[in-house]
């Protein structure tokens, strides 16, 4: 981003007067005027910027988002914001009328030689928005433009730009997301020499090769060292030609004349061949002789006979003379033939005919002609059964269909169905009234029954004296219009979703479940279907939740989290965390649902400080999230239902008896199950074929980081700093060092020993606390994180965030009719659980708590299984944001600023998030 002196100078060369610059100023350091959502079936986010320091929003992946690549990746661009300040537009409606609309561009992109707004809108959305709005979008030479909006910005000498997705190269984007890793550390300088001499005298010795090819031949180099010269631009990819993620079509070239070179030797020109005139050499057909017009009056083997039209003379020639003349170029064929049909007539009558025919319609035409074609050649058999009456009446049709269209088999199609008058018999009138009644009466969110509104339709009919419809044609013209339209209009859009067609993507674009594991990761929660008991006391629990983040390209399950609260930004966190311990990598883009527990701030900082992106699916269409929903399902059908205790009859609330009741059989714990959970995803799962690979996941997931490369810059080691970058913070991210008492966070002290120096008491700290341990807190101290105790840490110890807040609700209420109202101290909540610690609701968060602990603490205690590749030491480790984060002296220019978004960032200007306000 540009510095104060940077803007001016900027300004000054383009010559902006004062309005301008304060316009661009105020758009500077605005947030985003609106946070965008995924409606109308798009899919939203958020991208990490590198150039920006911050998380970008996109409302649309298929548009907005490659759009960002592309500004991302533009040296021109200096500066971008998304969902700047709105501007008014003014402009004639369709009628005539004067109209003045507030419209909110994407973008507003700030150019080295220019500076305006940005509107990102797919090409067929404004075909159709121009024909609503004809004075506001108009297409000028294949160029969409928007008068009013380049008004508008020529007011301030700035420009207002459409951009579709047809200016988006398709294969340059898929490029884009396969080197993002490597784009984002561009330095090949750490890659050993060895390795660059390696490839460099494979591709001088083999130009052109196939990448698959050099990717088999590399013995000292890797993937990784491949990609990262490639996305240096020290070795030569045609990244707008070629894709990376199909290795065997993909050309690599030592540099780009050595690629020149390679096409120019390669390159054939097709050779043009004379072709020979197409003439129809059937009876009547006329031709042109030297500009005398002749009509074909015979066609024999070897002879034609031909007769002049002005003096009707006739004229004989053999075929072979014929055809000289014809490809001498004297004898032409006048485009007004008198030739009945011609070929593409031929084949389009043909089709339309065996279109219309049934298979026995066509096994009949073809024993009938197997019988009459002795009598077409002239050699009728001896012993023939059939009565040479139909004989003669099957030829006479094969015959005329032969002269009326040129294919005498579809004259034996027979289209035994399609014989009788099958249109309706009814009066016009009563049709009418039929589609009246299903539109306005059977087609309504009453949900009225067919026999009810035939009822109705059968009153009216005779009201009007109209000729009434028997029930069983009421009810076929009611079942023709059955589909997503009328289940919608009857049961609304979300219950109609099931019958909507699948969305065909019929153009190249980038692939839904990515070119290599770990670019797009799917992370959803489910309730499990078992009931579960108590460790300690055996009693009842309840179903446990289920967190699961799956890859999509090799549909591996990445990470398994159970846990007995509802989901929260604590399950994401967790999540998140368990896949580091297992892969040592974040995902490149996270896929998630419209559950607030991912919109939290947490999550989102934290996927900004590890620049992953985040994608929203559109609400309601559970197909964007098919991968994650259909492995809930095998978890159940292959594990869960085969265990005592599942709930699988609950679905018959009404068949369930107590000697059925899963919860009197309920035998499994919250630490057992999550054990065997595990097992069963990382082992059996893992290892057995999937069907719509053909492989097992392990498998796959360990050819895509074949071609893929495992990109071991990106890996996260698995430390304490880790750990507490996964745990919340409060709503300001800090807290106040208080002498004597530490600092405070949700009413309770923490105390660590590094707040007795002088320098730090009365400051302001980074803080963090863990939300499955009350008693234990983090501390950002002299550039490193301190451990801090709770006051009354024998109590606190292994509390929950979770029970805390129950407990803070019960001590609430007790008070609430005092008029003091004092304030909840750590005492008073000590002493309140203490007190309430025999409370039901209090006791049973307690046992759900303990029950997740052991869980999770036997998760991260466990070694990493199947991961990529342990992390590399520190030492030897490139720089990422997580090191800004452990040696700055504040995080705050660590993790994302919120100047362009209001995810990731400064918790102070985002959300405003209460202590407990995401359970």
């Amino acid at each position: 981003m540009l510095a104060s002196a940077a803007f001016d100078d900027w300004g000054q060369l383009l010559e902006l007067s004062p309005p301008s610059i304060n316009l661009i100023q105020t758009i500077r350091t605005s947030d985003p005027s609106r946070l965008v959502g995924g409606g109308r079936g798009n899919v939203c986010g958020r991208y990490p910027s590198q150039k920006m320091g911050v998380t970008i929003q996109f409302e649309s992946h298929k548009v907005e988002l490659p759009i960002i690549c592309q500004l991302e990746r533009d040296d021109s661009v200096l500066e971008y914001y998304d969902q700047p300040p709105s501007i008014k537009l003014e402009y004639l409606s369709a009628k005539g009328r004067k109209l003045g609309v507030l419209h909110t561009p994407d973008f507003f992109v700030l150019r080295t030689d220019s500076a305006g707004w940005e509107e990102c809108k797919p090409e067929q959305s404004l075909v159709e928005l121009a024909q609503k709005q004809p004075n506001r979008y108009i297409c000028e030479r294949g160029q969409w433009i928007c008068p009013p909006g380049i008004a508008f910005a020529q007011q301030f000498n700035l420009y207002y730009r459409i951009r579709t997705d047809s200016e988006i190269n398709w294969v340059w984007q898929r490029n884009w997301n396969f080197l993002a890793d490597y784009l984002q550390h561009e330095d090949w300088s750490n890659i050993a020499s060895l390795a660059i001499l390696e490839i460099d005298d494979l591709l001088r010795a083999h130009p052109g090769i196939y990448l698959l090819d050099l990717l088999e031949c590399l013995q000292t180099a890797t993937p990784d060292d491949l990609y990262t010269l490639i996305a240096t631009e020290r070795v030569y990819v045609d990244l707008e030609k070629y894709s990376l993620a199909e290795p065997s079509k993909c050309l690599v070239f030592a540099d780009p004349i050595a690629a020149t070179t390679h096409s120019l030797n390669f390159y054939k020109p097709e050779i043009a061949r004379p072709q020979a005139p197409i003439v129809d050499l059937a009876a009547g057909s006329e031709l042109l002789w030297d500009g005398k017009a002749l009509t074909i009056v015979h066609v024999g083997n070897t002879e034609v006979v031909l007769r002049v039209s002005a003096t009707q003379e006739l004229l004989q020639l053999t075929k072979d003379e014929l055809d000289n003349i014809f490809r001498q170029g004297k004898i032409t064929q006048p485009s007004t033939s008198t030739t009945p049909y011609s070929e593409s007539q031929i084949q389009a009558d043909a089709w339309q005919n065996f279109r219309q025919a049934s298979p026995d319609d066509q096994a009949e035409a073809l024993r009938r002609y197997e019988i009459i074609e002795p009598y077409l050649r002239g050699n009728p058999p001896q012993n023939e059964t059939t009565s040479l009456r139909t004989i003669r009446h099957w030829k006479a049709k094969y015959m005329a269909a032969d002269s009326a269209c040129g294919c005498g088999y579809a004259g034996l199609l027979s289209r035994r169905n399609a014989k009788g008058n099958r249109n309706s018999k009814l009066p016009q009138n009563t049709l009418d009234l039929i589609e009246k009644f299903i539109t306005e009466e059977y087609e309504t969110i009453k949900q009225q029954s067919i026999r009810a509104v035939y009822g109705s339709m059968l009153n009216a009919c005779e009201r009007d004296g109209i000729v009434a419809p028997s029930y069983q044609t009421f009810c076929t013209a009611v079942k023709q219009r059955t589909g997503y339209e009328q289940t919608k209009k009857r049961q609304g859009r979300r219950a109609a979703y099931a019958r909507k067609e699948i969305y065909w993507e019929l153009s190249l674009t980038t692939p839904r479940h990515g070119d290599r594991p770990l670019e797009i990761v799917h992370i959803d929660h489910t309730l499990l279907d078992i009931e579960t008991v108590c460790s300690r006391t055996n009693q009842l629990l309840g179903r446990p939740w289920a967190t699961f983040a799956v890859d999509a390209y090799s549909r591996r399950l990445l990470a398994v989290y159970l846990t007995f609260d509802p989901p929260s930004y604590r399950s994401c966190l967790a999540i998140l965390r368990l896949c580091v311990q297992r892969h040592g990598r974040m995902p490149q883009t996270i896929i998630v649902d419209n559950g607030s527990e991912f919109r939290s701030t947490y999550f989102e900082t934290l996927l900004a400080t590890f620049e992953c992106t985040k994608k929203h699916r559109p609400p309601a269409q559970a197909r964007f999230g098919s991968v994650c929903e259909r492995l809930f399902g095998t978890s159940n059908t292959q594990f869960i239902h085969n265990l005592a205790g599942n709930t699988q009859i609950t679905r018959n609330v009404r068949q369930v008896t107590k000697s059925v009741d899963p919860k009197c059989h309920a035998v499994w714990t919250l630490e057992l199950l999550s054990e065997h959970l595990t097992i069963w995803a990382y082992e059996v799962y893992d290892t057995n074929v999937h069907p719509s690979l053909g492989q097992s996941p392990r498998d796959n997931f360990e050819a895509g980081l074949f071609v893929g490369g495992n990109r071991t810059h990106r890996m996260i080691p698995y430390d304490e700093n880790f750990k507490i970058l996964t745990l919340p913070t409060t709503t300001s991210g800090k807290a106040k060092v208080q002498p004597g008492n530490g600092v405070k966070i949700h009413y309770i002290y923490y105390w660590s020993n590094s707040f007795r120096n002088p320098d730090i008491e009365n400051s302001f700290v980074p803080v963090r606390y863990d939300p499955f341990d009350i008693g234990t807190a983090y501390a950002y101290v002299k550039n490193q994180w301190v451990k801090c105790d709770a006051q009354y840490y024998t109590i606190f110890q292994n509390c929950s965030e979770k029970e805390l807040k129950i407990a803070t609700e019960e001590l609430r209420k007790q008070r609430q009719n005092h008029s003091g109202q004092s304030a909840i101290s750590a005492k008073k909540l000590a002493e309140f659980l203490e007190t309430a610690a025999s409370q039901e609701n209090i006791q049973q968060q307690r046992m759900k708590d303990l029950a997740t602990n052991g869980a999770l603490k036997s998760l991260d205690n466990s070694s990493p299984k199947n991961s990529i590749n342990s992390p590399p030491p520190e030492a030897e480790r490139p720089q990422t944001t997580l090191d800004l984060v452990s040696s700055d002296k504040s995080t705050e220019n660590a993790l994302p600023s919120n100047s362009s978004s209001t995810g990731g960032g400064d918790c102070s200007t985002t959300e405003g998030l209460e202590i407990y306000d995401e359970f």
